[in-house]
């Protein structure tokens, strides 16, 4: 054990015979207790929310999607699809055909998104868990399912058979339109049920097979707008997209569920961020009271510096001493904090004492590098207080006069 680290733990644990430093000490070691407590909880909280968020708006966001960067479909060879079979780590994938039409039930009429899905997208999506009335769509026949908000709009329940939802899509093409059957493709579907993933989902689109969609776009058989997976336990997700890119071409992009709502990681992102950079600059308030601790400390060690001194310690022991002082203290703050911290969220997810509304409480998750970052955040401006209340011991005032 070195000489300033035995010494430094020496003032440390014991206390000034002046109350007042004692209580100063007390207060410093009590704001960083509070700082590195307060920026975990806060840091936990959003973590939670962006965990509660990301929950509803990628509830039916596939692992990886492949859409094309040129137009709005592409073609999907057998050969290519016999590829895409061989490639170990995907546990399912599902064709889909997504684009804009116009929907019409009993005069009301809408503008939404239809996404027409193969038979395989209920092993790609959990889609039983979004619905909400009535069942999912049963495989080679004119039914859809409809979001709520899409379902209010147009006025239409679950196997109304006496009516039918229309949906159209204009046609291509050139020359004089004389009729709605010259301008439109026309597709009469069999509404099965409602759906619920998030408002803007709900209010936007229709689920349909990937037939009538086809027939809707006439589009050919191999012609689709994407392909979602679903990946194998454990999978690597890199290296799949490696080799998805190389099966599908640079034409193809290919997206991870980060990236499909990458606007509004962002947004999550930068908020976390600012509460951050917010809270460290509280905690620069309240760690800098070590420098007022330190250098009270100091004026009240003169005498004993300065036998220090006499004994042979050099400057720049006596200055480590301080040093390691302010270091261990902010140190062993940032340990409590945390820990108080971490009993707070946990007290939180157990009785759910901070709630949103009535029946929601407060969403905080515990992520390890929320500990880390608290941690290194605290005890880096805690090192920065001591250097600079250490650097205040001048050789004039370790000497004796």
């Amino acid at each position: 054990m070195s000489f300033p680290y035995y010494i430094a733990k020496r003032y440390l644990r014991s206390k000034s015979s002046n109350n007042a430093i004692n209580f100063i000490t007390y207060i410093a070691i009590g704001g960083i207790i509070l700082g590195a407590a307060s920026l975990f909880i806060v840091l936990s909280g959003f973590a939670g929310l962006k965990d509660f968020t990301l929950e509803f708006t990628s509830i039916i966001d596939p692992d990886l999607k492949a859409e094309t960067t040129i137009g709005k479909s592409f073609i999907l060879t057998p050969d290519i699809e016999e590829k895409l079979s061989t490639v170990n780590g995907i546990a399912s994938y599902s064709k889909i055909i997504e684009e804009r039409v116009i929907a019409s039930f009993d005069g009301n009429k809408q503008t939404c998104y239809i996404k027409g899905v193969d038979e395989n997208y209920s092993k790609v999506n959990k889609v039983d868990s979004i619905i909400e009335l009535g069942s999912w769509l049963t495989k080679n026949t004119s039914q859809v399912v409809v979001g709520w908000g899409v379902s209010r709009s147009l006025n239409i329940g679950v196997l109304d058979y006496g009516k039918r939802l229309s949906l159209y899509v204009p046609k291509a093409g050139k020359g004089q339109i004389t009729s709605v059957q010259q301008a439109f493709t026309q597709v009469d579907a069999i509404n099965v049920g409602v759906f619920s993933v998030n408002e803007k989902f709900d209010d936007t689109y229709i689920f349909s097979s990937i037939g009538l969609a086809q027939e809707l776009f006439s589009f050919p058989k191999h012609q689709i707008s994407a392909i979602e997976f679903r990946l194998a336990e454990n999978a690597d997700e890199v290296l799949i997209k490696q080799e998805l890119q190389s099966i599908l071409g640079d034409k193809i992009l290919i997206k991870n569920k980060e990236e499909l709502n990458a606007s509004l990681h962002k947004m999550l992102n930068t908020e976390n961020l600012f509460v951050y950079l917010l809270l460290t600059l509280v905690s620069i308030i309240l760690i800098f009271n070590v420098i007022g601790s330190l250098i009270m400390m100091i004026l009240d060690k003169k005498q004993t510096l300065s036998t220090l001194y006499n004994m042979g310690a050099t400057l720049k022991d006596i200055r480590k001493i301080f040093f390691l002082q302010g270091t261990i203290m902010t140190t062993v703050g940032t340990v409590i904090g945390l820990f108080i911290g971490y009993l707070v969220v946990i007290i939180q997810q157990t009785f759910s004492l901070v709630m949103i509304t009535p029946t929601l409480a407060y969403p905080v998750s515990v992520h390890a590098q929320n500990f880390v970052i608290v941690f290194l955040t605290i005890t880096i401006l805690g090192i920065i207080a001591s250097k600079i209340a250490s650097v205040r011991i001048t050789k004039a005032m370790v000497k004796i006069k």
